[in-house]
């Protein structure tokens, strides 16, 4: 019986967890990250903001909590990507997995999408990661010894697949089915090879 209760505790804590990161999710995307309290969060919750403190000790430690599997998803495909061959069949794979992590993470990468600068300035140590990941999928999409067309042309691939983060908002009614093979085709297409 102490088990159960245990796990209880645990499953309930989890719970809290996720209702806090989803509510600061929704206000910093409403309201703006740095126009947002940690007062309004806990209310949206149904919490006391010392129960909030519990969970997240601050505002950034809540913002880490949220970007952080998004960041980690970039830098493990950052890491997996040396491993594979740079043709169409590889580039296809790290294009499908880079799009899917921006679906299974949209709404922590909308919230960076509209709260680009203060969101930047307050994680300025996780920045980097950002940077660094998407210049070695970048340089990997464009091949051993890119031209500057295949340089842009890997740069405005990944672009196309972050247009998952807003895709709610552009095409409501598209699933996420539709929305990973409509931008999957248009990254590999602007991939292809043109006036090199």
């Amino acid at each position: 019986m102490a088990n159960r209760r245990t796990d209880d505790h645990v499953t309930a804590g989890r719970d809290t967890k996720r209702a806090i990161r989803d509510a600061a999710v929704r206000l910093f995307v409403a309201k703006g990250f740095e126009e947002t309290s940690l007062r309004e969060v806990a209310d949206a919750v149904g919490i006391t903001k010392p129960s909030l403190y519990y969970h997240y000790a601050s505002k950034l430690k809540l913002l880490v909590a949220i970007v952080n599997p998004l960041l980690d998803d970039m830098r493990a495909l950052a890491e997996e990507v040396e491993q594979l061959t740079p043709d169409a069949e590889g580039r296809r794979a790290v294009l499908q997995t880079y799009i899917r992590a921006m679906i299974r993470h949209r709404d922590a990468g909308e919230m960076m999408v509209r709260n680009a600068v203060p969101i930047i300035n307050a994680l300025a140590d996780q920045y980097p990661v950002i940077v660094d990941a998407n210049k070695v999928l970048r340089n990997w999409l464009a091949g051993p010894d890119p031209t500057v067309v295949r340089l842009l042309r890997a740069g405005a691939a990944m672009e196309i697949l972050t247009v998952a983060l807003i895709s709610n908002e552009i095409a409501q009614d598209a699933g996420d089915d539709v929305v990973e093979a409509t931008l999957l085709d248009a990254a590999i297409a602007a991939l292809q090879p043109g006036a090199d």
